[in-house]
């Protein structure tokens, strides 16, 4: 079903409890979507190496044991373009399960007859295993040939009716917990009057709240300042506003988290970006600290800028 991720645990014993570096290698049918799966992995903060030789495989494996910050977590593709994959792989990955403090996960992505002949239609590319027959006859004996290697898969991933955004979803619920950033969410204040930030993707106008430069006790202070923060609290449209901001930015994060967004930077803009725009911003900081997922940060663009 569509928008499910239908995936095959076909291990039920240590090999996926293992602990160590993960050491993800991609394989499967050609069109399959290995190559949006190492690109999901990519942003993951994964060292990945696209149709790397399977000769090469344990060579790759014992520098990410070496302790190089660049490649502790590692996701590979093989597949049939190499020409000694099917004979080597299986017994080059048996060597990798026995690497001490390495946890080597192998899955397989595969497709429907009637999907896998569609993509080749569409790309217009041929199958590797039919360069000069019909798509489908190299398919059906890609398929036979890789039934050796799919029985030791540790999951087996079906990609006939998932989308690019879906298939990249999956990848990162493997990862889940694994990932040291999850998605960055910056709370950017600014002042209107010295530009609108371009990197903003959402972006909210506080100018209609209470301004605090206009008490003369207030004006050389910050939003940072409890005083600020005070004065603005006392008006009930502002407590409204802040409730309802919010509770949105509440609900939207946890979606742009599930989608897969790396980054999200939240423009709060007031007049000159020193009051109201900073109070909202170290409001939401600590309002989203608690949201799984999400590495909260704020940055004040214009506080140094005067009053």
């Amino acid at each position: 079903m569509k928008g499910s991720f239908p995936t095959v645990s076909l291990t039920k014993g240590d090999r996926r409890k293992r602990s160590g570096q993960p050491f993800i290698v991609l394989t499967g049918l050609s069109g399959s979507g290995k190559s949006q799966a190492i690109r999901a992995l990519e942003d993951l903060g994964y060292f990945c190496v696209d149709n790397l030789p399977t000769t090469l495989i344990p060579t790759l494996a014992n520098l990410s044991l070496r302790g190089s910050r660049d490649i502790e977590k590692v996701a590979i593709v093989v597949d049939v373009r190499e020409g000694n994959f099917l004979s080597s792989f299986p017994r080059i990955f048996r060597r990798l399960r026995k690497l001490p403090r390495l946890n080597p996960i192998l899955i397989f992505l595969e497709a429907s007859h009637t999907a896998l002949v569609r993509r080749f239609s569409e790309t217009r590319r041929p199958h590797p295993l039919a360069p000069d027959r019909s798509a489908s006859e190299g398919i059906r004996d890609e398929r036979a040939r890789l039934n050796i290697i799919r029985g030791m898969a540790d999951e087996i991933v079906d990609t006939s009716d998932m989308t690019v955004h879906e298939l990249r979803q999956f990848f990162m619920g493997l990862s889940r917990g694994k990932s040291r950033d999850g998605l960055v969410v910056t709370f950017l204040s600014f002042g209107f009057k010295h530009g609108v930030p371009v990197d903003a993707d959402l972006m909210f106008d506080v100018r209609c709240l209470p301004n605090p430069h206009f008490v003369p006790a207030l004006r050389p202070r910050t939003g940072r300042d409890r005083a600020v923060a005070k004065f603005m609290e006392k008006d009930a449209s502002t407590r409204e506003f802040m409730d309802t901001l919010e509770a949105y930015v509440r609900f939207v994060v946890p979606h742009y988290i599930a989608e897969g967004k790396s980054y999200l930077t939240i423009g709060i803009g007031c007049t000159g970006g020193r009051h109201r725009s900073v109070m909202i911003a170290e409001r939401l900081r600590r309002a989203l600290d608690e949201i799984d997922g999400a590495n909260v940060r704020v940055r004040h663009r214009d506080i140094g800028l005067g009053p």
